[in-house]
């Protein structure tokens, strides 16, 4: 490799970080929890997507190490050679029976779900209708799939059916984060729906962040908004509010039989442990029964709300459990988030790429693991901050 490359990547190293963009990792040093040990600080944490606290819930280690004992560690093999296993089976139909749809499939993150689902749906000749703050994988998706790519402004729907309405696509795929990441808010699910029965699309919801969260007993945005319909694809993560790891997308028994047979991330990859389906299983059980914990999360959304007294920043309109808060220049939100750490509370500061120029954030996400004084805590550092910082 010749020095000349080197030289440029270190060049473009050093611009990111001029324009305040290096991305570091911190180091964990203790279990998953709204207060954690990091980078050797113990601090109050606001930057999980454990949003029901179960990650390191004392049912779900069990249920890992008895699983464990049973099945092992690991798979072994992809699903289609001899890793399926039958704790693999029973969660995908506990899977399908939660969300309301008629089959569902694991992948093992649900960046690789997104890329299985739109890379065997489409090819050249296709389309794609993307939000335009749509997740990363998505986006990666899109591209990959060879598809014409069209995206449409957030939640424009006037927007999206003018671009429906002159595709002659013979198959079109409307694409939109149900829950999104960097702003919490939701997509107009029954209005998408209509513009795909409108225009003959179907319609892919990565909903990650409302899985486990929104809905009756948390089943999801589907619940939230009251739908089904054939032409849903529906694709959610089982790390953030199921506190454990992995992805699932459900669907119509012939989109799920489809993607088995064509979906390369699924095919041609290992089977995750048996162990977390088993362990996921259990997850499911207690995100049914337990609404206590979302009661409590609304709460504290509802305390973080009504406690921030701000002007130089702004917290958007968000009823979930992402609440951002605008700072804009990058500079400033890292400043932001190194004066909490100060005050022993980590929130991680957002910026371009991952969100558009000029809205650099903190990403608050709160978790019902969170207690009424924590958020409280977080609310007095952001007033003070605002003044503090000011001066």
């Amino acid at each position: 490799m010749s020095d000349k490359l080197f030289a440029g990547l270190a060049a473009q190293l050093q611009e990111r970080d001029a324009a305040g963009l290096t991305r570091r990792r911190r180091l964990l040093e203790t279990a998953q929890g709204v207060h954690i040990k990091c980078d050797g600080q113990t601090v109050l944490s606001f930057c999980s997507n454990d949003y029901l606290g179960l990650a390191n819930d004392p049912e779900l280690i069990n249920a890992w190490q008895q699983s464990a004992n049973i099945a092992g560690v690991g798979s072994g093999a992809s699903h289609l050679i001899t890793g399926h296993h039958h704790y693999h089976e029973l969660l995908e139909k506990a899977l399908a029976d939660f969300i309301g749809l008629p089959a569902a499939l694991l992948f093992s993150t649900g960046y690789m779900a997104n890329l299985g689902i739109m890379t065997a749906l489409l090819g050249r000749g296709d389309a794609v209708f993307a939000d335009r703050l749509n997740h990363a994988s998505l986006n990666d998706a899109a591209v990959l799939s060879r598809a014409e790519l069209y995206r449409y402004p957030h939640n424009d729907l006037s927007a999206l059916e003018a671009m429906l309405k002159t595709s002659n696509a013979p198959r079109k795929l409307v694409v939109a984060d149900a829950v999104f990441s960097m702003d919490g808010d939701l997509t107009p699910v029954p209005a998408l729906l209509a513009l795909c029965e409108k225009y003959d699309a179907l319609l892919l919801l990565d909903d990650a962040h409302g899985f486990g969260v929104l809905g009756k007993e948390g089943r999801g945005t589907l619940s939230h908004f009251n739908l089904t319909s054939p032409r849903i694809i529906y694709m959610a993560t089982l790390g953030k509010a199921a506190g454990v790891f992995g992805a699932f997308v459900a669907a119509d028994q012939i989109v799920i039989d489809y993607l088995l047979q064509n979906a390369r991330t699924y095919i041609y990859t290992t089977a995750s442990p048996p162990a977390i389906s088993a362990t996921l299983i259990k997850a499911l059980e207690i995100i049914k029964r337990d609404e206590s914990r979302r009661v409590h999360l609304q709460g504290l959304i509802s305390l973080l709300k009504s406690g921030l007294q701000l002007k130089r920043w702004k917290l958007e309109e968000s009823v979930t459990a992402i609440q951002p808060l605008i700072v804009g220049s990058n500079e400033e939100a890292l400043a932001l988030s190194e004066y909490l750490l100060t005050k022993n509370i980590l929130v991680p500061a957002i910026r371009p790429p991952t969100v558009p120029k000029d809205t650099a954030r903190l990403r608050i996400s709160l978790s019902a693991a969170h207690s009424e004084h924590d958020v409280a805590q977080l609310i007095q550092s952001l007033n003070d901050a605002e003044s503090e910082m000011a001066a």
